[in-house]
């Protein structure tokens, strides 16, 4: 009957099965792959649970709103661009893999933010002056909400595609 079972290994007077084996940090860090999909799922899931949920507790029916578009909207949007750019130009432009990661994530943050900054400028000032868009409180809340949404969103991303690609 010895042949039907495994050999086993011992370390220090233990032995090593495969349900009690260390799996190096290595391994750990690598078993979950950069998945475009869901990184925009998490993008938009994340901020519209966790800014739904102060919304609720703090009576606040325009954070509630916001929540699940503007904010969650600009995170899923921008999860969307960095990460399939990361994806299909990311590993040809040195500076993503030669810089540190925390440089990286922030470049991406502050790029993401002014972009995001502009665009909620031009909504909440631009089009209530210029089309028939009436001015309502959601509006002003573009010029906050979109390039802080932005910004978690490019450092989240980049954080975890340079994780995977050192």
């Amino acid at each position: 009957m010895s042949g039907l079972t495994p050999p086993s290994r011992h370390e220090n007077n233990r032995e090593i099965t495969d349900s009690n084996r260390r799996v190096p940090v290595a391994d750990r860090r690598t078993a979950r792959p950069f998945t475009l999909w869901k990184e925009v799922l998490v993008a938009y899931l994340a901020p519209a649970l966790m800014a739904g949920a102060g919304g609720v507790a703090s009576g606040q029916s325009g954070l509630t709103m916001a929540a699940f578009t503007s904010i969650a909207g600009t995170s899923a949007v921008v999860a969307l661009l960095i990460g399939s750019w990361l994806q299909r130009r990311g590993r040809s432009r040195p500076w993503t893999t030669a810089l540190p990661r925390i440089m990286v994530a922030a470049i991406l943050a502050v790029g993401a933010a002014v972009i995001a900054g502009l665009v909620g400028w031009f909504a909440s000032s631009w089009l209530p002056d210029h089309t028939s868009v009436v001015d309502t409180a959601w509006l002003a809340r573009l010029h906050i909400d979109l390039p802080i949404s932005a910004a978690v969103a490019a450092v989240i991303v980049s954080w975890r595609w340079r994780r995977q690609n050192p």
